[in-house]
Formats: C-alpha cells, structure tokens, sequence
C-alpha cells in the first residue's frame, strides 16, 4: 500500500469522475484505475462496483474513505513539518469571475512565475454559481468567487471587496429624462450580468432596501459586452466604481450620484475542506497579495 494508491482512491471517490480524479493527481486514467486496483488487491477487497455505467463506491470503500482522508491530511502535515520545497510544480486549476480575469489576474501570473516558475497556472473563468460545482466536482483547485460558499464541503476566506456604482451615458439620461437610479429601474432598460453572477447579489440587496423591481431587464454573462452596450446609450447598469470613474474621465459614461449606495461586494478564495495540499495555502497567500479591482488598462486614456 502506498501513498499514491491512497491518493488515486479518495481522488477518484470524491471527483465527478475517475478522468477527473486523474487529472488531479496528473496521471492517465488508466494508471489511476491500475494504483487503485493496487490499492484494492492489498486490502483484500473491492472498493469500487465497476458493474455499472459508471462505478460507484462500494460498503468497503465507503467505510475506508473517511480512514484514508485521515490518513492523507497526517500526510500533508507531515510535509508541512518537513518545510515547503523551492517551489510549487504541477497545474492549477483556478475559477474566477469575468471582473477578477480582467483586473488582478495579470498581476497573480506574474506573481507566480517568479515564486513558482515551475508551477503550470490554468484560469477558468465562469459565473459563481459554476465555479462552485466545478469546486466539489474537483475540476478546479480553488476559486476567487463573489460572496460566502453555499455548499458545506467548501472553505472560504475573505479576500477583498469591489464597490460598485450606478453609471449611463450621457444619450441615454437625456432621453431618459433623469439621472435617478429609482425611477430608471421602473421605466428604463437595465444591463446587466445573469442570476448566478455575484455581482447580481448586490442588485438584489439595493432593490431589497428600495423596496423596488426591474421592469425590464438584458442579462448577458460578459462584463465587457455589458459596458460596451451601455456606453452605446442601449441601457443603464452598475459596474466597479474604478472602472466607471475611468470611463467617466473619457466621457463615455456618466457615474449618477443619486439612488442610495450600492453594497460592497466580498470577494472569498473558496477550495475543498477536504484538500490540504500545500498548493492550496500558497495559492490563498499570493491571491491575498495581489487581488484588487482597478480599471483594466483597455479602459485607460
């Protein structure tokens, strides 16, 4: 029995699927499938039922996995004990929001290429509500998402925080005929990012506190499609304050004083309770270091 047998079962039992779980443990499905058998002829028992569609733990496996997670996280203690070695090496899975892609995530690639260059960095970029699945289903390492997790099998710590501010060009409010964030969501079309996104989480707090509903509504998962059909006088929406006062500055769009303040929005680092590799604390110690929302340089003068 082996360390790598411990590692390519618990994998396996808790990633969607065996491609996954190989994937995570950076071998071919078939060398996961051959440690696990490994696994199984040394204990003596099946831990898998490989008699259906897709294989499914059995009573023994069921019953080893809470003793191998165990053993795995006395592993990782033990090499945290040992002292981090030069370096991280491998991949990383990392979810993020369309907001974090365009901000931060330029300056954690720099960051890790020269604390890690050996370390392989692959930025998935989705809605919270995907990054968070992806997250249990082990398809991702860790994620930068809007808010708390939802999900009891994830951690989280709060990274940062973006603020957010009512914003329209200056053809639309003169069609419009106010600037008044209470009555353009009554009587005018909002743009914005779809239910799921975490950005939408502080719409739904500001219309809470209004006592208010969108009338009329176009929902779009690109942050960038969102601006550039404001800035085009089809709508009114609110964005990062950095990149609006930025866009204001070109006179592109006008940031509106009024309507109240719009509720900060957390930003966690969220990973599974259940994976303590040492790649998980470094990843939460560089993102703490570098996470913030400026304006993206394609919105500078």
């Amino acid at each position: 029995m082996t360390l790598k047998q411990l590692e390519a079962f618990y994998w396996a039992a808790t990633c969607l699927n065996f491609s996954v779980a190989a994937d995570r443990v950076h071998v071919s499905v078939s060398s996961l499938s051959k440690r696990i058998a490994e696994l199984e002829a040394s204990l003596g028992v099946p831990l898998f039922d490989r008699s259906g569609r897709a294989a499914e733990l059995t009573p023994q496996g069921q019953l080893l996995l809470p003793r191998i997670r165990e053993l795995l996280h006395g592993a990782a203690e033990l090499r945290e004990a040992a002292g981090r070695s030069a370096g991280l090496q491998g991949r990383c899975r990392l979810g993020l929001g369309e907001l974090s892609a365009l901000t931060w995530l330029p300056r954690l690639v720099d960051r890790l290429a020269t604390l890690h260059p050996d370390l392989q960095l692959e930025p998935y970029a989705d809605i919270g509500q995907v990054l968070e699945r992806r997250l249990v289903d082990g398809e991702l390492d860790c994620a930068v998402i809007a808010g708390t997790s939802s999900r009891a099998s994830l951690a989280f710590e709060q990274a940062a925080q973006a603020h957010f501010v009512w914003v329209a060009s200056e053809a639309f409010l003169a069609r419009a005929g106010t600037g008044l964030p209470q009555r353009l969501v009554r009587e005018q079309l909002l743009i914005s990012l779809p239910t799921g996104s975490g950005a939408t989480r502080t719409l739904d707090d500001w219309l809470q506190r209004h006592g208010l509903a969108v009338e009329r509504q176009l929902s779009c998962n690109s942050w960038g499609a969102v601006v550039g059909m404001v800035v085009d006088g089809l709508g009114f929406t609110y964005m990062p304050s950095q990149w609006a006062l930025a866009l204001q500055q070109r006179g592109a769009l006008r940031v509106l004083p009024g309507g109240g303040t719009l509720a900060p929005l957390t930003y966690t680092v969220q990973w599974r309770r259940d994976d303590v590799r040492p790649l998980i604390t470094e990843m939460r110690q560089v993102i703490q270091g570098v996470i913030d929302f400026p304006a993206p340089r394609c919105l500078g003068n």
